[in-house]
This record gives C-alpha cells, structure tokens and sequence, in this order.
C-alpha cells in the first residue's frame, strides 16, 4: 500500500530521488502529506464510513459511499505507476499498481449493481488502513518502526559475521548500513525505509482478521501468529538484501545486462535489484499464499472475502470452503467424516509464513 523513496548511486556520487511518505517525486506536497498521502486518507475514511452506514443498519446507502470509497482507492495506486516504475524500478510493483485502478474502479461497479457482501471486503480494507497509515504518516511511529528495524537488521547481519554498523540514511533515520565502500565489490550499500518494517503485510491480515466476525480467541490465534511470522521473514528478506547489494552477490554478466540495459539501472546496483525485485519480490508472493491459507486453517471466516476477491479478477464464483475441504468448521477444526482420526476443535489451528508484500529496503 505504500510507495517509498529510493536512492540510487553511481560508484562515488549519491542521486537523491527521494520523497517523503507515500509521494513520489511527482506528487504535490500539501502540509506535511504527499497528495496520494491525500488521497490514501480520504479513501480509508470513506471505507470507515461506509463501514459506520452498514452497521446502523444503513446497507444501501453504505454501497454506494463504499463504491466512491473504492474509486478514490483506485486514483490512489495510479499515483503510484511513476514510483513504481521510474524510481522502484519494479516490474511487478508496477505492474500492480497499474492493475489496481480498474479492479478498483470494477469493484466499485459491483457495489453500485448491489453486490453487498462486498462491504465486508471494504470493511478489512478500512482495516487495513487504519492499521498502516497512521504508521505511515506519524512520524515518531514511523521514526520507531524503521530505526527498531534497522537495528535488528543489523543483528542479524552480525549473526552471519557483518558489522558494517549504523549510520544516519537519507532520510534522516538511523538505518544505513555502514559497509565501506571501498571494501565492498560495488561500492554501494542498503538503508532501511518504512516499507522494510512489514508493517504493510501485517495491515493486510489485520485488516481480514478484525473485519471478520468469529470468536475472539482464534482471531488473537490468527493475528498473532502472523503477525510473528512476518516479522521473522520480513527481517530475513532485510538480512539477505542488506548482504547481497554491497557484496556483489549477483554482479553476474546476465544481470547486469538485464539492469543495466534493459532497465536503465547503474551495473553497480545489479545486485541490489536482482536480490530485492526479483528474489524477495517473488518469494513475498509465495509466502503471503502460504500464510493466506495458514491462516484460514485457523480463521476460516476470512474465505468470505477472499471469495469476492477472486470474483473481482476472475468474474466466477468460488467456494472456497469445498475447495480447501467440505469438513472444514469455522472453528478452524475438521469433521470427524473428513478424517479417520479424531481432531479437536482447534487442531487444524496453524498460522503461517509472510513476507512484507510491499517492504523495500534501498541501496546507495
């Protein structure tokens, strides 16, 4: 949900291409707010209102403020296409964002047509929101978040034998790692930024779990164990990326002629993008997958809204309930008929592996 800055170098002279927050280069500074900072608020707001209409009772009229909800959302991520693309340089971080305005645009016709169990996925993504933003967007919360990671990122690296140390990054935060230039094969080195922190998976299954309706006790289950899981993940990626980029890992002819030809990236920074755009990128993908469906073994409730994500890009209806196994119980247990063994309630209570989906961790 966040688009953040980055900083590119040549082997002796920093390029700063860094914005604030949410903004990328291009967007307009209002207040301390980059205008998609705007725009990211004004449509969680709307979700919270809408969420407000449905619980007096107000359906209707919670659809349509909803489907503006959605349309305001989809502007939001186009913003983004410039960062993504010019700045990121992340084929799929752009990919998405392009594809974002018109399944937002698409959900927001849906509800308008009286598609209401729709309102339920709006509600985890007032959620989601209410979760991330203030993160993003306060700056003594999000000072914490990056510096506290940083300094476990460094942890980690000296659990592997690598002291570079901390100093300050570009931003401002104590989160750049200190390896010497002239020690390391390309001369560059990795700072942390907000994305690093997780914080924008962590929003996304808050954000299911809260809006769900279930027992307390499995919803804490759910939400703690991923939540724990991405933070381990999450500061692996960092420890792997924050190794990779100054060492020179993947300074291979092949690669660099992918990041310097095709994409325009100094050769110096091949490493960094192979080990981040494309490895952890990847791979983010295929542990959200897995701690999706670990986490419905313990919150099954959260297949609702899963269901009408998948109606959203694929216009089919699922019933993902049968698909994962007709013995499924919204306790999060089996049936007796599904399995020889007998299972108490809980037993299939597991939560699984994430990475954060969005985290960048940048490099100079």
């Amino acid at each position: 949900m966040s688009a953040l800055p980055v900083t590119t170098a040549a082997a002796a002279t920093d390029v700063d291409l860094a914005a604030t927050g949410t903004m990328s280069t291009a967007s307009a500074v209002l207040g301390s707010l980059g205008l998609s900072d705007w725009f990211a608020w004004i449509a969680i707001s709307t979700f919270v209102v809408a969420m407000a209409l449905q619980w007096s009772g107000a359906t209707d009229r919670a659809r349509y403020v909803a489907a503006a909800a959605w349309a305001v959302f989809g502007v939001y991520w186009i913003m983004l296409v410039p960062y993504y693309y010019g700045e990121l340089q992340s084929p799929l971080e752009t990919l998405l964002a392009l594809a974002a305005l018109p399944l937002c645009l698409y959900t927001s016709f849906l509800l308008v047509k009286g598609r209401e169990s729709l309102l339920l996925l709006s509600k985890a993504v007032a959620f989601m929101g209410l979760i991330y933003l203030p993160a993003e967007t306060i700056p003594i919360v999000r000072t914490w978040l990056i510096e506290t990671t940083a300094a476990q990122t460094h942890f980690g690296m000296e659990l592997l034998g690598h002291s570079p140390g901390l100093t300050e990054g570009s931003e401002g935060y104590l989160s750049k790692f200190d390896f010497d230039s002239e020690k390391t094969v390309t001369g560059r080195t990795t700072y942390i930024i907000m994305a690093c922190t997780g914080i924008g998976s962590m929003a996304i299954f808050g954000g299911l779990i809260a809006a769900v309706n279930a027992p307390l006790k499995r919803k804490a289950i759910a939400f703690a164990s991923a939540i724990g899981i991405i933070w381990f993940l999450n500061l692996s990626r960092n420890v792997f990326i924050g190794i990779a980029s100054p060492w020179g890992w993947f300074q291979q002819d092949v690669f660099v002629y992918i990041a310097s030809d095709l994409m325009g990236a100094p050769a110096s920074r091949t490493s960094y993008i192979v080990a981040h755009n494309f490895i952890a990128q990847t791979l983010s993908i295929v542990a959200l997958l897995g701690i999706t469906y670990l986490v419905v073994r313990v919150l099954p409730e959260v297949l609702e809204p899963l269901e009408d994500v998948l109606y959203i890009l694929t216009g089919s209806e699922y019933d993902l309930k049968a698909a994962l196994g007709e013995g499924m119980r919204a306790d999060g247990g089996t049936d007796a008929s599904q399995s020889d063994s007998t299972q108490s309630p809980d037993s299939g209570a597991t939560a699984g592996p994430d990475a954060a989906s969005d985290p960048e961790i940048d490099d100079d």
